[in-house]
């Protein structure tokens, strides 16, 4: 994996890539998995990474950040960046989600998987690089007229975010950016975000 040449040469970067694990045949055969859990283990890794994403969003209006089981997305108010809600997806979503949410002083929205969310709730299903899957978020978590940022730990195919964006959408809000820690460029998942541009940390061959 290889830092993302964007960041002007950013020296933490290079500190994230080496700490994310490859795991191969993870889940199902011929999956290269991206595994973060040793990206979690190294304090001052997880920390840059936390602290990437904050450098970029912080003192930009965002009244809130959702996460899910994988996605992880953010709202905030009009600024330089308009956004008022952060959404994030469930499990790696929820482990970059809050503590960005806490240090910028927004709230966090929880995007899950069916039957995780006690209320009432809106479903998009989606296609992953493995297999097929479902988000759901509660019913009034982000309001009409809301700038939302998605953010995940990783891009591949691109069918998280795209069901991320599409129930943000369909709840009333504006996606303004996707954000994530690894993409996997050769799978194309950029190219289908319907135009919303994507933020990245690391890039991963």
């Amino acid at each position: 994996m290889s830092a993302w040449k964007d960041k002007e040469n950013d020296p933490r970067l290079e500190g994230i890539a080496s700490a994310i694990r490859v795991v191969p045949n993870f889940p199902k055969p011929g999956i290269m998995f991206k595994d973060i859990t040793t990206l979690l283990l190294d304090p001052n890794a997880f920390k840059n990474t936390i602290d990437l994403f904050v450098e970029r969003y912080s003192g930009k209006g965002i009244d809130a950040v959702a996460g899910n089981a994988k996605v992880i997305g953010f709202t905030a108010s009009q600024s330089q960046w308009p956004f008022r809600t952060f959404n994030g997806v469930e499990a790696r979503g929820f482990i970059f989600g809050p503590p960005i949410a806490l240090a910028i002083g927004a709230k966090f929205i929880p995007l899950r998987k069916p039957r995780k969310l006690p209320g009432e709730v809106i479903s998009e299903k989606y296609i992953l690089e493995y297999g097929s899957d479902c988000l759901e978020m509660h019913i009034g978590a982000v309001q009409p007229g809301e700038h939302a940022l998605v953010v995940d730990d990783l891009v591949a195919t691109g069918g998280t975010l795209c069901a991320a964006i599409n129930l943000l959408e369909r709840a009333g809000a504006q996606v303004v950016e996707c954000a994530c820690v690894i993409e996997l460029p050769e799978l194309k998942g950029r190219q289908k975000l319907n135009g919303k541009p994507l933020y990245v940390l690391i890039e991963s061959h």
